[in-house]
């Protein structure tokens, strides 16, 4: 019997609570507000089936060849040039394109990360990031953070309880799981103090665009180019099924993503990065992701409506500006991760937050997505998942000294 040995980083490959969970949501009836999914209804179907039409008529044989490594040359244009509007001015030869931007991710971990190395994040932050770096056995670091972000004290604290630390990975817009944008100011409080503890930063963008009230501020790699890597994504905006995201690096970095990029997967598919090219390139998304932000307004609203009306006392949440999510603190003693199955039984799914912390786990947090379900079907979930909450504190009263 062949006995096969595991690499040791295979021990820290965990699955996906999220991906876990939504395996509970198949169950007929389940008003799932548990996954990170855009709306369906948001995807642009008809302009994608001319592009293909476009693309497979104009350069098929092109189309589906090998291609570059770092990218569709026109489409890095593209980015490069759409990329002014968060204040930045890289060149296309800064652009590396990527299968999603999880990819991205995965890239700097190999480039980046020794065992052991510090790695700051926030706390919360996003787990899928947490899965990405996990394999290279970081030391993850907690940033101290308020309701607007990561303090700047954070990082000359790790001058000194991290040196070395080899990049803070923060998500300055609408940020999965919290929903909070980093304010102006504080951006740049926050690099200056990474520039002064010497802590580059990578900057993952995949909500910018979906703002509801007013644009967020410009990015970070806008006010320090040479210190952050930035990350951006197709799939919020436009589908996820492209698997199509991008990393914009500093110059003297790129070489070694790309080397990275080869070894991984030689290139992102071709065909998709041409078809999105065509979809894009003169102004698609000008027209397209305005309603995208209404779709999702309406739903924002409705699910801040439903919590003010159900949700007991002692939970707390504040609605989003943006993005997808609202994350919520449940009243003391309230564990989510085990509520779940008495939630998902009444009819109704959500994230329990533990997962999106890297140390010190929150028992008693959960994300709530609300782009995929209509408003009425948003009421009828948090009405279910307050009647669980309500059941469980009144289960604590009854048990308690």
């Amino acid at each position: 019997m062949t006995t096969w040995t595991q690499a040791r980083r295979a021990a820290r490959m965990n699955p996906s609570m999220i991906r876990e969970i939504l395996k509970l949501t198949e169950k007929a009836g389940v008003l799932s507000m548990a996954g990170g999914l855009p709306s369906p209804d948001s995807f642009p179907v008809e302009p994608i089936r001319a592009a293909c039409d476009k693309v497979l008529r104009e350069a098929p044989r092109e189309a589906l060849q090998y291609a570059a490594s770092e990218g569709f040359a026109p489409l890095r244009e593209w980015v490069a040039q759409d990329l002014q509007r968060q204040g930045m001015t890289v060149g296309a030869d800064q652009v590396l394109i990527t299968t999603g931007s999880q990819q991205g991710l995965d890239l700097a971990g190999k480039v980046l990360i020794d065992g052991g190395a510090p790695v700051a994040v926030e706390s919360p932050t996003y787990l899928g990031a947490l899965m990405a770096f996990n394999p290279f056995e970081p030391n993850f670091v907690n940033l101290a953070g308020d309701d607007d972000g990561p303090l700047p004290s954070a990082f000359e604290a790790l001058r000194h309880d991290a040196p070395g630390t080899r990049f803070a990975y923060l998500l300055p817009n609408f940020q999965n799981p919290t929903g909070r944008v980093i304010p102006r100011q504080r951006r740049v409080d926050i690099v200056r103090a990474a520039q002064a503890a010497g802590v580059p930063l990578l900057e993952d963008n995949p909500y910018g665009d979906l703002w509801f009230d007013e644009p967020p501020p410009p990015a970070l790699a806008s006010l320090w180019p040479e210190g952050c890597l930035y990350l951006g994504s197709f799939s919020k905006v436009l589908a996820p099924g492209f698997r199509l995201g991008y990393v914009v690096s500093p110059r003297e970095l790129f070489p070694k993503l790309l080397q990275a990029k080869q070894a991984s997967d030689l290139h992102t598919p071709g065909f998709n990065q041409r078809v999105v090219y065509e979809v894009v390139r003169d102004g698609f998304l000008d027209q397209h992701v305005p309603g995208i932000r209404a779709r999702y307004r309406a739903q924002r609203d409705a699910m801040a409506q439903a919590l003010q009306r159900h949700m007991p006392p002692g939970t707390r949440w504040s609605a989003p500006h943006g993005g997808m999510f609202f994350w919520l603190r449940l009243p003391d003693g309230l564990d989510a991760l085990a509520l779940l199955p008495r939630a998902v039984e009444a009819g109704m799914a959500y994230v329990p937050g533990a997962p999106f912390y890297a140390q010190s786990r929150d028992a008693g947090t959960l994300r709530l997505s609300f782009v995929t379900l209509t408003p009425q079907d948003i009421a009828d979930g948090i009405a279910l998942l307050g009647r669980v909450l309500h059941e469980a504190l009144e289960l604590q009263a009854q048990v308690a000294p």
